[in-house]
């Protein structure tokens, strides 16, 4: 059209932005669960081949955010609320092995890098870029998962982490709209505390204290945003032996 400016992309950086706009999107549900995902549309839309848009549908995909399949082709991963308790069931119990292995085998280095994780997080909050959170949160506990220095474990939780995004943005949103994002400063630094003081168990009843809250902050978020066919119980917890 007359007037409009074309998006050009640095050299080889077409498939990251793209990554990075899709991605963008998609935590924030402005492309909603199961919305298919065009390739052609989409490289039309970007002004790129069908390459780079393919690329960075894959990438989304081992991020857990999209689903490929021969017959649908991609479309955004679904979200299905009715299994929430199985998910932060799986969560807590991965969150809570992950900090307690932090906790046992950490080095300074990981300290330091938490910290300023968690400071960035706290950015987030202080500047209310619902997307920074999103990230930061997802970048610190891959971190905690990390400073275990067990690749299982940081497998899983990751994967479990990426899927957490999308309802942690329900979350944030509802907090926002009640005016009560206070209540997301500081979450990281007793994660930091109890991991540099190597103390394994307080890592565990940090960790399990997090996954209560982040449920009990959800279900409020769906009760804000009613569903006469959504119900779903609080999950009992049971102590780690």
């Amino acid at each position: 059209m007359d007037g409009e400016v074309e998006k050009t992309y640095r050299k080889g950086a077409a498939t990251s932005e793209i990554c990075d706009l899709l991605r963008t999107r998609i935590l924030t549900l402005e492309m909603r669960p199961g919305m298919p995902l065009d390739e052609t549309t989409l490289s039309q839309e970007f002004n790129v081949s069908r390459s780079p848009v393919r690329e960075a549908l894959n990438r989304l995909s081992a991020e857990r955010l999209v689903v490929t399949s021969a017959n649908r082709g991609s479309v955004v991963a679904p979200i299905d609320l009715e299994l929430f308790p199985r998910f932060i069931e799986a969560l807590d119990l991965q969150q809570r092995y992950a900090t307690r292995l932090a906790a046992r085998h950490r080095t300074d280095a990981d300290v330091d890098r938490l910290r300023g994780l968690a400071d960035a997080y706290n950015y987030g909050v202080k500047h209310l870029k619902p997307i920074s959170i999103l990230q930061a949160n997802y970048e610190f506990h891959v971190a905690v998962g990390e400073a275990g220095r067990n690749p299982y474990v940081i497998r899983h939780y990751r994967d479990l982490l990426s899927e957490a995004r999308r309802f942690l943005h329900i979350h944030i949103e509802y907090l926002i709209d009640v005016e009560d994002l206070v209540l997301l400063d500081d979450q990281h630094f007793d994660f930091v505390d109890a991991i540099e003081a190597r103390d394994v168990e307080l890592a565990d009843q940090v960790a399990h204290a997090h996954s209560l809250q982040f449920q009990n902050r959800f279900l409020k978020a769906m009760r804000h945003m009613p569903d006469p066919n959504f119900r779903i119980e609080p999950v009992r917890k049971r102590g780690l032996r």
